[in-house]
């Protein structure tokens, strides 16, 4: 760690935030390193510590002798604040190092209200913003992650984005920089040879196009050899990839401190409002001895208590049930549990969740996402009333007492029906818990609503978010007719949804709004003691720039976007036809256990996949 930062750690909150040293942390030598990564992550330790995507990159770049990754997070506002009184710089945990030092900073981009933090910490570590404020002395500014599918309001900020999975393209970009290092190339001449390679984007080499009326009509490459789409990386033998053997072992608490096994990338449901099931498909499933394998080593390494089985679904992993019964006659009596991050709701999930859960029947958590069947349709989430009726009823037989149900408000053709379906079914549940209990204790709903955000390369993209008054209008509705012993009613700020539809729907003339937005004090906008969104509109207002134009305005179906230069592999047609069958209210089948839905992503991948078809193993 930096040194300099032993004087302040009395001072703050959780000083072993900075402290390094963990179990399983890896320290090299950087006088025999040619290439060194920072993987900045734009939160805190606590919350970046948890990501599945930092600690696989951080061992497969630390696997190789040549290159070295290093962590770095946001400091708390306690450490900035004595950070910048002391003229401290931003440093990597396991060195200590400048990240001026290092050839590459990589960003993960999560969600769209970490974007000020990222700025933040480029200005800790006295890294220009921009660029083209950059030098060539200075590292390159990358990013990845699902926000990376419309990067462009951040987009004057990056040097290169990388769109897909990392764990192959991480090698062929520590090759270019290792072999531009060595033959001294410019910046600009690295940054053309990044450009070169499948799902590398390198913004500078663009530019935007509006018509008179400020509306983006195209992107347009620069340099005659750039791509005019960036199409992401799939990973085509998922078997087969490097998975940690090891996971960094924090000294404080932190989020999902636990052995995570990725049992399963991608998801076919086909949930129309979800990006996610979107930008990772195809599914890919691991082998059941593989992850065993996996798993039996970073148990032995770490030492967690708790096992993992993470996925977007997990509960559809075509061998589930053997799995989760073989893990946990082994290692149940060594006081080890296993955990599921997700649920089908159907009785299926719930047999799951009664083996997982036998000594102690904890919450089980499950996503009907519309409260009516009509509006379920429209999203295409394929779950029934009575899909909900018999896994409700299930649990509560099998000694659940606590049950808690995912919606969502402002969705496309909602009505005020479809929010009295929600009401309907909270007291629906709390009286079917009355009747089929058979724990001694006291039933319990909770209702979690979110406003519905209209993603980038989902079918309801081209549809206006709801405003901020009919939301607000829409959550009193439901808390007016929640109110009952037993039910417990949450939702967010419809302020930190009406960003997020911004950012998610943005342009490049969003930056200098992030840009005036950290100047003015905004960070950690995700937590909502911090979130200030009086200083965001104060940010669009001095720059004139109407935020509803990005949120709630509807787009027309064939209206360019600034987001279609970056491509998960999904036909255009496809999203178009989901779209007009969310109309119909007619519904589109998984395409793993029924006909494919012709979405584009797999030509050249079935293969090579194994991507499974067939009947459930149980």
């Amino acid at each position: 760690m930096d040194k300099r930062l032993l004087p302040l750690l009395p001072l703050v909150a959780k000083p072993a935030r900075y402290t390094n040293q963990e179990v399983n942390a890896q320290h090299k030598n950087w006088a025999e390193i040619d290439v060194k990564i920072a993987l900045a992550f734009p939160d805190i330790y606590d919350v970046g510590m948890a990501h599945l995507g930092y600690k696989i990159l951080y061992a497969v770049i630390n696997g190789r002798k040549d290159a070295l990754a290093e962590r770095v997070y946001a400091p708390w506002t306690d450490m900035q604040a004595l950070m910048e009184e002391q003229e401290i710089p931003l440093t990597a945990l396991e060195s200590g190092q400048e990240l001026t030092s290092f050839d590459l900073v990589g960003f993960t981009l999560q969600h769209e209200l970490s974007y000020t933090n990222i700025l933040k910490m480029l200005d800790l570590a006295r890294i220009p913003r921009r660029s083209r404020e950059r030098s060539g002395m200075q590292p390159l500014i990358m990013a990845g992650g699902p926000s990376a599918f419309n990067v462009e309001p951040l987009a004057d900020f990056l040097d290169f984005v990388v769109l897909g999975e990392g764990e192959e393209i991480i090698h062929e970009i520590i090759d270019l920089v290792k072999q531009g290092k060595a033959e001294g190339a410019s910046r600009d001449d690295l940054l053309e040879q990044l450009a070169q390679v499948e799902g590398i984007y390198v913004p500078k080499f663009y530019k935007p196009v509006y018509d008179q009326d400020g509306r983006f009509l195209s992107l347009e490459p620069l340099r005659p050899d750039i791509p005019r789409e960036i199409t992401k990386r799939v990973i085509r033998d998922f078997n087969s990839l490097p998975y940690p053997e090891e996971f960094v072992v924090p000294y404080v608490e932190v989020v999902h401190d636990r052995v995570m096994a990725e049992i399963m990338r991608g998801c076919t449901r086909g949930c129309r409002f979800c990006q996610a099931g979107i930008i990772y498909r195809p599914v890919r499933e691991r082998e059941p001895e593989v992850l065993k394998e996996q798993i039996a080593r970073l148990v032995e390494s770490t030492g967690y208590e708790v096992i993992s089985l993470s996925s977007l679904s997990s509960g559809d992993y075509g061998r589930i049930g053997p799995l989760v019964r073989e893990l946990i006659e082994q290692y149940q009596p060594c006081g080890i549990s296993v955990s599921l991050p997700s649920l089908r709701l159907d009785s299926f999930g719930v047999e799951l969740a009664q083996d997982i859960q036998k000594a102690r029947k904890t919450g089980l958590t499950f996503a009907p996402e519309a409260g009516t069947q009509r509006l379920r349709d429209v999203i295409n989430k394929n779950v029934s009333d009575q899909d909900l009726m018999d896994a409700v009823q299930g649990a509560f037989s099998a000694g659940w007492s606590r049950i808690k149900l995912y919606f969502m408000i402002g969705l496309p053709t909602e009505t005020e029906e479809d929010l009295q379906g929600i009401v309907d079914l909270a007291h629906k549940v709390l009286a079917w818990g009355r009747e089929f209990r058979t724990s001694h204790r006291r039933p319990e709903v909770s209702i979690s609503v979110a406003s519905f955000v209209p993603k980038p390369h989902t079918p309801f993209q081209w549809m206006a978010q709801d405003t901020m008054e009919t939301l607000r209008a829409k959550q009193n509705y439901l808390k007016e007719r929640l109110r009952h012993p037993g039910i417990h009613f949450s939702y967010p700020r419809v302020e930190e949804s009406f960003l997020e539809a911004v950012f998610a729907r943005g342009d490049r003339r969003l930056a200098p709004v992030i840009e005036r937005a950290a100047d003015l004090g905004c960070q950690f906008d995700s937590w909502t003691d911090r979130f200030r969104f009086d200083l965001w509109m104060e940010a669009f207002s001095d720059l004139g720039i109407d935020p509803k134009f990005y949120a709630n305005r509807e787009r027309d179906l064939f209206e360019p976007l600034p987001w279609s230069h970056l491509s998960p592999g999904i036909d255009a047609d496809f999203l178009r036809r989901e779209w007009e069958l969310a109309q119909e209210g007619t519904t589109t089948p998984d395409c793993r256990w029924d006909v494919c839905s012709r979405c584009g992503v797999c030509p050249g991948l079935r293969t090579a996949n194994s991507l499974v078809r067939g009947e459930r193993s149980e």
